[in-house]
């Protein structure tokens, strides 16, 4: 029987049969696995006014909430479910992951260390943690928890990546490199190793390697801005500008027009004495400027001095 058909086969009982809490659950359950989280919501609230002590629902209501986004009503959830069941690790870690949505590190790292109290193996725990001071900026913690992460999974490519991010930030590019080819040996198809092995590449001026790094990102994920900036930037300095033109209008068909491509293929522009191009482009990054990296005083500015 199809997920579809027993769906359909619990909403007849309880058709049937309204009180019929069994099938209700077991149709809570499928409706959030199958992706139908507002659905599920209905079902699992009726059960939590019923089943006001059981955990377990407060724990789905949980992952429900999540799914829709409400953090806060997730949060009450899943505290209500550790409140129930404390000895549970499942609700403390998904409480978690609401604290780092909702930037709330310290908090988030006292939910992870909850679960490795009670799990000292749990890879899940410690690479949360390690993300968690990532995303504060104190890099030796998260390069600990990224390394305990890869000591007890050495498969976790999020850790390695990580890690070769810290060591590129650190300067050790031949250390970064290492990890983000231990990425790619993982997973051939991870395009931001590809893109961040072009970044080195491109700053130790090994051009080559570095547009052949670029053109995998942007084959692997042709909405990949930033590769396309780095790849036109990188045929202006060997003068093959009509190759950088087309690399940005490549990168504007597939994702769609941005300021500081229009910034970028101006230069392209005045390099190739394309003035009206240039002036064009120059306009169109204007009237991006929410996409505009670069201050739009100082490249209104650019402009004017260019036209007097």
């Amino acid at each position: 029987m199809s997920k579809i058909d027993k769906i359909e086969e619990l909403q007849n009982l309880l058709k049937e049969d309204q009180t019929n809490f069994q099938a209700r659950r077991e149709l809570a359950v499928l409706l959030l696995d199958l992706g139908y989280a507002q659905e599920a919501k209905q079902h699992f609230l009726y059960l939590s006014k019923i089943f006001s002590d059981d955990s377990g629902i407060c724990y789905n209501l949980g992952i429900t909430y999540e799914k829709l986004k409400d953090l806060d009503k997730a949060q009450e959830a899943y505290l209500k479910a550790i409140e129930l069941a404390p000895e549970q690790t499942d609700a403390y870690y998904n409480l978690g992951l609401v604290y780092m949505d909702k930037k709330q590190y310290e908090k988030a790292v006292d939910c992870f260390e909850s679960v490795l109290s009670k799990d000292n193996n749990d890879s899940n725990s410690y690479f949360s943690i390690g993300l968690c001071y990532f995303k504060e900026g104190k890099l030796d913690g998260a390069k600990y928890y990224f390394q305990r992460t890869i000591d007890l999974n050495d498969q976790d490519i999020y850790a390695h990546f990580y890690i070769g991010n810290i060591l590129k930030e650190e300067g050790d590019n031949e250390g970064a490199r290492e990890k983000f080819q231990k990425v790619l040996e993982l997973s051939p198809d991870y395009s931001w190793a590809y893109f961040n092995l072009a970044s080195i590449d491109y700053e130790e001026n090994n051009f080559d390697a570095a547009i052949s790094n670029l053109e995998k990102t942007i084959d692997l994920n042709p909405k990949d801005i930033e590769a396309y900036k780095i790849f036109a930037k990188l045929m202006s300095k060997l003068s093959q500008y009509s190759k950088a033109e087309a690399i940005i209008k490549q990168a504007i068909e597939n994702c769609g027009e941005n300021g500081d491509l229009y910034y970028i293929l101006a230069q392209i522009n005045k390099l190739q004495n394309k003035r009206a191009d240039y002036v064009k482009s120059m306009n169109q990054a204007l009237k991006l400027n929410s996409t505009l990296s670069a201050p739009p005083k100082l490249v209104k500015k650019e402009l004017d001095k260019f036209l007097s």
